[in-house]
């Protein structure tokens, strides 16, 4: 099987091994490598340095509506094109460059949560369940239909970056069994209920910014749904208070939202729209990460006081 393989970070790389395992890779498309750290020195993708391991051309267009890098793509003749998390919308004349279309490797049960972060948006609503979907690509966001699926259930205390990399992997067994079998057509697709879908929408920073008016189980699920990325913090002394790790207390308080409501050496208590939220870790702007407690020990804060204000 001739696959063409679409990718960017480290959770697409058990599924370009797989692609390896079962098929031989034609080919890697990547995004393009990006300026990082000080020196603002180039880094190619994940992806794109796994690949040169082993000897597979890389391609890092700016754009796939270039007629250039369609011509290149047929000129290698994919039989099918794996994508996974690759960053970009495929317009149709990349979607009829392999026989077989192109499949999608999706964090989720589909129609549910589609869109670019739904591995971060099921912890952050509070979903029990999630999974991954294998789909047949169409022109739309992950509208396409459905191949082959698998769930599972979201740890209560899982982060979005621990759920990823179990989902990494399940993804890849995906690749290596759905592949096989939609090569030798005994895979049926299966439409998406359009009624049912819901939606992922991208991450900014600017998410992650505490809404202490919100019920101390929402900002618990968003504090453990935006990590690694965006985290979620607070203002306090005018710069960014990160809180990465916390626990839910369902104990009230007749204070206004954000209050400082109990300090000890666990760490602090927060009132929020509804319970309490107990922060057990934090990362202060431009330091380290440290326990809530020895953050008390060298930052003053009082019980009474209001994050944010």
């Amino acid at each position: 099987m001739r696959i063409l393989f679409m990718g960017s970070p480290d959770l697409a790389l058990p599924s370009l091994n797989a692609a390896r395992e079962i098929g031989k890779v034609v080919g890697v498309v990547t995004q393009p490598p990006k300026a990082s750290g000080r020196g603002r020195k180039l880094i190619p993708s994940p992806i794109s340095r796994e690949a040169a391991q082993w000897g597979i051309p890389v391609m890092t267009p700016d754009t796939l509506r270039d007629s250039e890098v369609e011509n290149t793509l047929r000129k290698l003749e994919p039989e099918i094109t794996v994508v996974v998390a690759y960053g970009k919308i495929l317009p149709a004349s990349i979607l009829t460059v392999p026989k077989l279309g192109c499949v999608n490797i999706h964090a989720s049960l589909l129609p549910e949560l589609r869109g670019a972060a739904p591995i971060q948006w099921a912890i952050a609503r509070g979903y029990r369940e999630t999974g991954v979907t294998l789909m047949q690509m169409d022109e739309g966001m992950d509208t396409g239909p459905i191949l082959l699926q698998r769930a599972t259930s979201i740890g209560p205390q899982e982060t979005a970056g621990e759920l990823g990399r179990r989902l990494a992997r399940t993804g890849a067994e995906l690749v290596r069994e759905g592949l096989p079998r939609l090569y030798r057509g005994e895979l049926k697709p299966v439409d998406q209920n359009n009624d049912l879908a819901t939606y992922a929408p991208l991450l900014t920073k600017a998410d992650g910014l505490i809404d202490w008016s919100m019920s101390a189980r929402e900002i618990a699920n968003r504090i453990r749904g935006f990590s690694p990325w965006p985290g979620t913090y607070s203002v306090r002394d005018g710069g960014r208070l990160l809180i990465t790790r916390a626990q839910l207390l369902e104990e009230a308080h007749n204070t206004d939202p954000g209050t400082i409501v109990f300090t000890g050496p666990e760490g602090f208590q927060v009132s929020c729209g509804s319970g309490t939220l107990k922060v057990l870790a934090v990362k202060p702007e431009g330091k380290r990460e440290m326990a809530a407690g020895e953050y008390l020990s060298g930052y003053k804060i009082q019980v009474g006081e209001i994050l944010g204000s």
